[in-house]
């Protein structure tokens, strides 16, 4: 099956983001994998086979395993208007319900990496929790910490404080944001372990039903919002390999790309080598291939 960079369907108003197509089908939507991929703010002109077909497979598997309230109603076509019944839909398209989506990032840390790490290496703290000195690059914390971020229309996600995001949501709400989110990332981290992945860090979207119900939304546990490092390839001191687009990122680095005009095409070996880490991500999480 080709790769789907946009979906077109015409009669059903559509949001599209990065990744994904959001259609507004009146009391729910239809969220559609494309397999754009991002990086540094832009969407690349060279989409990634079956990386919409990934996403999609890991998030069902995630709420089947771990079942959160969530948005997702459904993945079968036949539950959604006719349109939509079309096979290169098949796999990567949810019937979710709507959610009044909370305006923060909800991360949540087991290792020090990312922009953790260089928080810690600045501070000695990361997004205001106090770590113990002498910690090293990609080693596992103490115990796990959420660290929440906002959501920005342009630019990066920035890192704020859990009392910061207190303010923006309300105190209580912010208390169960973050305890359901590290109930989540743990019994997902202890899975991935126990099939030879590290879970180093994941990003959880929450969002509140019309009658005051927590639900899980957006994609759930997925190379795109999760730092997935092999166990056999990770070592303290050092940047692991990981299971997503950071091999595109590397070889963007190598190309004299600006950043701040529109990204070159990727070559075909870097697509290729790219969705073989999204395939791999998937088969070692579920313990099978992705299926046509």
């Amino acid at each position: 099956m080709p790769p789907l960079l946009e979906s077109h369907l015409v009669g059903w108003p559509c949001r599209r983001g990065k990744v994904r197509d959001v259609y507004d089908l009146g009391d729910r939507l239809a969220i559609v994998a494309t397999d754009r991929i991002s990086a540094f703010d832009w969407v690349l002109p060279t989409p990634i086979p079956d990386k919409g077909r990934v996403l999609t497979a890991l998030t069902v598997f995630w709420l089947e395993r771990l079942n959160p309230p969530s948005h997702l109603i459904s993945t079968d076509l036949r539950a959604m208007p006719a349109a939509f019944q079309t096979a290169d839909l098949q796999g990567r398209t949810c019937l979710v319900r709507k959610a009044r989506v909370a305006p923060i990032e909800c991360v949540v840390r087991g290792w020090l990496a990312g922009s953790g790490w260089k928080d810690y290496h600045a501070t000695g703290s990361v997004c205001g929790v106090r770590l113990p000195p002498g910690l090293r690059q990609s080693e596992k914390l103490p115990a796990s910490i959420f660290t929440p971020a906002t959501k920005e229309e342009h630019g990066h996600d920035q890192n704020i404080s859990f009392e910061e995001a207190a303010k923006i949501v309300g105190a209580d709400a912010a208390a169960q944001l973050r305890d359901r989110s590290i109930d989540l990332y743990q019994r997902a981290a202890d899975h991935a372990a126990a099939r030879g992945v590290i879970l180093a860090d994941t990003k959880f979207e929450w969002g509140w039903t019309p009658d005051g119900s927590l639900i899980l939304v957006d994609e759930v546990l997925t190379p795109d919002s999760s730092r997935f490092w092999p166990t056999d390839g990770w070592k303290v001191g050092e940047n692991p390999p990981s299971f997503d687009k950071q091999y595109v990122r590397d070889w963007l680095d190598t190309t004299g790309w600006d950043k701040n005009s529109p990204p070159p095409a990727l070559p075909e070996e870097v697509v290729r080598r790219t969705r073989e880490k999204y395939l791999e991500a998937h088969e070692r999480l579920t313990g099978r291939r992705l299926t046509s």
